[in-house]
């Protein structure tokens, strides 16, 4: 399966632009395609228009061009189709209203009261618009938020700028179709979007320095495989420092994670609370009790040495002494290594060494990592700041949030939109840092490490949802729903053409 990149509005009409130009497919065709996989859609999300049919709002460029197409898809197929909204301006939108009159589908004039159908379909903006509406398509836009049926959204909802994510419609989609790819602004605003469904339209290969989205095709690819004569010292073998007095749980979900994602062998670097707690709770892990300050005991040394990869961070604490610690755990063997948590605070002023490295902020660790002027961009271009971060590091910055970008020194960045708020919990990131570490540890490139760990942390947050919801989501129910995770993976399904992706709404329940 072909990468699925992830576009900005400026890349999606370059491709757009590429497509017609480079690779001589006419514009008829791309909306012709793109209206009939739209249409197709709607039949399988909403079978009830069938009997009800459905209302398409046409705006005057080719995202109402688009509409007409679906209108004439439906109004073939037997269902009841009505067309309202603004006269095309583009040729082949001119074209395609001529085509849908000829087939016979109905027309609502502005005047006209419009009917009630089970499915409204909103085509009057696409991806290329910008702030709020303006002239008579402010009206349209009232028009349909007061309608009251679901809404399927051709490209994105009127209103949603599709690079930057900012709102300004006042109605969500149930559906989104999309065309080629998901753009920005889907990730960025999920809410606004409902299920992001999208469709191939044959649009030529992708640039490979596109960012990447992550799916469950790719995450299946690369996750590290089991073989049969296997032992313990072949899966990885995992160091975890972390888990001063008080801060326990967060170096035990590291630890834990790390198991659940396959090392072999795990060993706890902690304060003596952490360390007896480990031994209570979690007897598969290995414990070398530390002070954790000022540097590392000979065996703290030994057990950094013995690792594969690294985690350092979680439960570390900030308090004098423990920047000797990280240091200290950074003059041992350069194993690959996860910067997390409390070590991204205390890096300020550490040299980057050879080390693969991957470093897992949220926006106030970002800051105060890279900085404010780094930080400042992330507000208005994650993608950008995650390059930027990436490069003045030497290492993988995976940059959380909605969604997550994980950018290295070389190559496309990684987008994981899997998730849900369920992971807005204390010790939802020390899992990630121990999936991450244990995909190190197994010899994987650090960006692929950090993709595979967050989208499957995403993934048993949403498996978690399901059975217990988001709201009650802890960290113990994603490891336990993780396990399906894993099964699901073993064999993973090919969408039906011409659908390349779903994106579920997130559960929020």
């Amino acid at each position: 399966m072909n990468a699925v990149p992830v576009l900005s509005a400026a890349e999606a009409t370059l491709w757009d632009r590429n497509a017609r130009t480079q690779f001589r497919i006419p514009g008829r065709v791309l909306m012709e395609t793109a209206g009939r996989a739209a249409a197709a859609v709607a039949l399988k999300e909403f079978p009830d228009v069938t009997a009800r049919g459905v209302l398409v709002v046409v705006g005057a460029g080719n995202n109402g061009g688009d509409g007409w197409v679906l209108a004439r898809a439906l109004h073939a197929a037997g269902v009841s189709v009505w067309v309202t909204g603004l006269d095309p301006k583009t040729e082949d939108g001119v074209d395609n209203r001529a085509l849908a009159r000829l087939d016979g589908v109905h027309e609502v004039a502005e005047s006209e009261p419009w009917p009630a159908a089970a499915l409204l379909v909103d085509a009057v903006l696409g991806t290329g618009a910008a702030g709020p509406a303006r002239g008579d398509v402010a009206p349209l836009i009232q028009r349909m938020a007061a309608y009251g049926a679901p809404i399927l959204a051709v490209d994105g909802p009127t209103g949603l700028d599709l690079s930057t994510g900012d709102a300004h419609g006042p109605f969500r989609a149930q559906v989104t179709v999309t065309f080629g790819a998901p753009r920005r602004g889907h990730l960025l605003a999920r809410e606004w979007c409902g299920k992001i469904v999208v469709v191939d339209i044959g649009f030529p290969p992708a640039d490979p320095a596109w960012p990447v989205l992550v799916t469950d095709h790719w995450a299946a690819a690369k996750l590290p495989p089991l073989q049969a004569r296997m032992h313990k010292g072949d899966r990885g073998r995992v160091t975890v420092i972390g888990g001063a007095a008080g801060m326990s749980g967060a170096a035990l979900h590291a630890a834990r994670a790390a198991l659940a994602a396959g090392a072999g062998l795990v060993k706890l670097i902690a304060g003596p609370e952490t360390v007896a707690a480990a031994r209570a709770s979690l007897p598969d892990v290995l414990t070398v009790e530390s002070l954790l300050t000022g540097g590392l005991e000979a065996q703290a040394v030994e057990a950094v040495e013995w690792a594969d990869a690294l985690i350092i961070g979680p439960g570390l604490g900030r308090e004098p002494g423990r920047k000797g610690v990280l240091h200290a755990a950074l003059k041992a063997r350069p194993a690959p290594t996860v910067v997390d948590a409390d070590a991204l605070m205390l890096w300020e002023g550490t040299t980057p060494d050879s080390r693969p490295a991957v470093f897992t902020p949220h926006l106030g660790e970002f800051r105060v990592l890279v900085g404010d002027q780094v930080a400042d961009e992330a507000s208005n271009d994650r993608w950008a700041a995650a390059d930027r971060a990436a490069q003045q590091l030497s290492g993988t910055v995976l940059l959380k949030g909605v969604p997550t970008v994980i950018a290295g020194v070389r190559g496309p960045a990684h987008v994981v939109a899997s998730g849900n708020p369920g992971l807005a919990t204390g010790g939802s990131g020390d899992l990630l840092a121990g999936f991450i570490g244990a995909f190190l540890a197994r010899g994987l490139p650090p960006v692929e490490a950090a993709a595979l760990g967050a989208h499957a942390l995403g993934r048993a947050a949403e498996q978690g949802a399901r059975d217990w919801t988001a709201r009650s989501l802890r960290p113990a129910d994603v490891l336990a729903s993780l396990p399906a995770v894993w099964r699901s993976w073993r064999d993973v399904g090919a969408c039906a053409p011409p659908v390349l992706l779903t994106l579920d709404a997130p559960e929020t329940a």
